[in-house]
């Protein structure tokens, strides 16, 4: 088997048009989001401005990443220590990392073998709990039904944030991600769908929500220099109540992702074209089995997940070993230890120990490939043949 040779981590290279954006900033060397002259917007300002119309949201927030963006909405719902958040079972530590952060405490909600929210687990868990917030982690690019979770939420008084890192352009019957709680929170870091190395972005359509974000964020009384915010009277009181967080995005890393999200429509398809034939290939394999889509998800497929049910620990080290010997990088979940990027609920002791058994099994046979825009269809199609390759010699094995 003739090995694979690209990175799953190299990015397309940022558009010269971000490029020649960020000289200009440079030469300007005004890269303090609020250092501007008389009158003028400035490129975070018109990024939030652009990124709320693009969303279809009234207000847009541009941070210093995306964990920021988190931490803030919780901050700016009133969570504090001693409230209990709800998140996903699975999921990245970045949102349980930002519930901590506030001092509450992350409350895991079991997931389905399709790697949503199982909503009978997030019932019994709302009213056994009372939690202030459920922060939902459409992890991986995956969304549950979120006419029924707005429903639960509504029918509790569940405020709803959703972390929509891996769901930047996805939509549900129409809707963008991001658009059916409180808050929706976006990343801009390196491998998420618009990259700056690191950045966050935070959209809401309730003025006096934003307006304590704003604030929070590290506005100090320049609230009136974004580009999409609540008008000036919304801050009155807010203003002198609300602690400075500094958390700011700067002008350098709007410069870069302008261009971006210009092209993020064609990106997207792109994405889903990588995204669609490593799923159909993967899905004529024997043992594989991918997570069902629903007819009302529109994904961005960064990535794909699959399956390997009834495979055991020792099958599934194999498995990742002679795949990373023949160039395939794949993410397991099952691992003990955090590996990377990747971690599990049992890494995360600071939310302390939890029970989630339906979590566990799906998690043990778990894995996971990027697909970035640097792959081609020749390159989905020999990632394919080489997962092919090492399940029938490792299944042969075992």
């Amino acid at each position: 088997m003739q090995p694979f040779m690209k990175s799953f981590t190299q990015q397309e290279p940022i558009p010269q048009a971000g490029i020649e954006a960020a000289i200009e900033v440079m030469r300007s060397g005004r890269l303090h989001r609020y250092n501007l002259l008389p009158g003028e917007l400035g490129p975070v300002g018109l990024l939030e401005q652009t990124y709320a119309d693009w969303q279809g949201s009234t207000y847009c927030l541009a941070l210093a990443s995306g964990g920021q963006a988190m931490s803030i909405a919780l901050r700016a719902l009133g969570v504090g220590p001693g409230d209990t958040v709800l998140t996903n079972a699975f999921t990245l530590a970045p949102v349980p990392g930002a519930i901590a952060a506030v001092g509450a405490k992350p409350l895991l909600v079991e997931i389905t073998e399709d790697l949503v929210l199982d909503f009978a687990d997030l019932e019994r868990k709302i009213a056994a709990n009372r939690p202030a917030a459920l922060m939902l982690s459409n992890m991986r690019g995956h969304l549950c039904d979120m006419d029924r979770l707005a429903r639960i939420c509504r029918e509790a008084d569940l405020p709803l944030i959703e972390d929509c890192a891996h769901t930047m352009g996805a939509r549900w019957k129409g809707e963008r991600s991001g658009s059916f709680g409180a808050f929706g929170c976006f990343s801009t870091q390196t491998y998420k769908h618009l990259n700056s190395g690191e950045g966050g972005l935070l959209t809401s359509d309730d003025p006096e929500l934003m307006a304590r974000a704003i604030i929070l964020s590290g506005s100090y009384m320049l609230f009136d220099r974004h580009g999409a915010a609540p008008q000036r009277e919304a801050f009155s009181d807010i203003r002198l109540d609300t602690p400075n967080m500094s958390a700011r995005m700067d002008a350098l890393r709007a410069a870069i992702l302008l261009p971006q999200l210009e092209a993020i429509e064609d990106a997207i398809a792109r994405w889903n074209t990588r995204h669609d034939a490593l799923a159909s290939g993967l899905g004529q394999l024997p043992g594989v089995a991918l997570p069902r889509r629903p007819a009302a998800e529109s994904y961005v497929g960064s990535s794909v997940q699959f399956r390997l049910p009834g495979a055991n620990v020792q099958t599934m080290r194999a498995i990742v070993a002679a795949a990373a010997e023949l160039g395939v990088e794949l993410k397991w979940f099952g691992n003990e230890d955090p590996v990377g990027f990747t971690s599990a609920h049992r890494s995360w002791r600071y939310a302390g120990r939890q029970d989630l058994p339906r979590t566990d099994e799906v998690l043990s046979t778990l894995l996971d490939i990027r697909v970035p825009l640097t792959f081609d269809l020749d390159d989905c199609a020999h990632i394919v043949a080489v997962i092919g390759h090492v399940l029938q010699r490792e299944v042969i094995a075992a």
